[in-house]
């Protein structure tokens, strides 16, 4: 079935990077941001960090001013916000009050940012995505880019890791809006299903294997493979595909887990192993042939990709960007 739809016609996209888009923050830490008080930012991105090194980089400023705004809150309030031991830093009691209220302050910012831009009928403000790996690699960019095009006031990141870490982050508001992959798993987010994903077996253009359409389960456990990590959602279809026909993953030829999909693929490229990665992975591979896909007989191995959101949350930048999503994933 690969073989063949891959062989007539070609790709659509890959892309083997998450893109970022973000307003630049110079360095004296100034914005253009109506009201909002930056200082709040710089404090909550340490207090989540505990780290002024990661808050630079997560902030685009330099490390001296993710201090300086430290200590002028600190003046400010006269009180000391964290305490240093052996090299690293904690929230004192003051510290964890003032994170409290400032995910309340700045989330009503980002709301009153949003409803006094729909005033002059633009959208503007700060939007935080978290994805999982594959569709911040190969589903997203394109996506981002056509929204910024239609929403260019928009600054908009992108942050990717497992499905867990992005409900942990939408829970923590550390992001607007995620996108991850398998059933719902968290009663306070909502979850609405945004798209579909296959796995397909591939080989390198010079693997004898190649030149097979098809191949059988038991045929399969003898196949040399390499397969992402332990705890990926990826290796959770493979798992649940194959234990409908009463295989389990310590039954194959596992030569080698990669922790990402581009690993996998260089390493097909030159090896005599088989891969089971995302279709959209490797598009551009099949259609140029350094890769050749191969049909596991009666082995379907399919996911659906959710867009997760918090509960009652309205709406807002991340409402915006999910309904731009669903209307948008049709050329996917």
């Amino acid at each position: 079935m690969y073989v063949k739809k891959f062989g007539l016609r070609p790709c659509g996209f890959s892309v083997s990077e998450p893109i970022y888009a973000k307003k630049s923050v110079p360095l004296s830490g100034k914005t253009d941001e109506p009201m909002t008080d930056f200082r709040l930012k710089v404090f909550r991105s340490v207090a989540r960090n505990l780290s002024f090194t990661k808050a630079s980089l997560e902030l685009y400023i330099s490390q001296p001013a993710v201090s300086r705004h430290v200590q002028e809150l600190e003046a400010a309030y006269r009180v000391q916000l964290f305490e240093r031991s052996g090299g690293r830093i904690g929230l004192t009691d003051a510290g964890r009050i003032l994170l409290g209220h400032c995910d309340r302050i700045i989330d009503e910012y980002d709301r009153l940012s949003y409803d006094m831009s729909l005033l002059n009928h633009s959208h503007e403000g700060e939007l935080s995505v978290g994805a999982s790996t594959t569709v911040a690699q190969y589903v997203l960019p394109p996506l981002m880019a056509r929204f910024l095009d239609k929403f260019p006031r928009v600054a908009l990141s992108l942050r990717s890791g497992n499905s867990r870490e992005v409900e942990e982050a939408l829970l923590a508001r550390r992001i607007h809006v995620g996108l991850v992959e398998g059933l719902a798993h968290h009663p306070s987010l909502r979850y609405t299903h945004f798209l579909r994903d296959e796995l397909v077996a591939v080989v390198g253009a010079a693997n004898p294997l190649g030149a097979r359409d098809e191949l059988s389960c038991d045929e399969l456990r003898t196949v040399p493979l390499v397969l992402r990590e332990n705890g990926s959602g990826t290796l959770e279809v493979i798992a649940r595909a194959l234990s409908e026909h009463n295989l389990r993953l310590s039954e194959l030829n596992v030569r080698l887990h990669l922790g990402s999909t581009e690993s996998i693929k260089l390493y097909l490229e030159n090896s005599d192993c088989m891969g089971i990665v995302s279709v959209r992975a490797v598009r551009r591979e099949l259609y140029d042939g350094r890769l050749r896909a191969v049909d596991i007989s009666g082995l379907k191995m399919s996911r659906d990709f959710h867009i997760a959101e918090p509960q009652g949350a309205g709406e807002g930048l991340g409402a915006l960007f999910a309904r731009f999503l669903l209307r948008d994933n049709r050329s996917l």
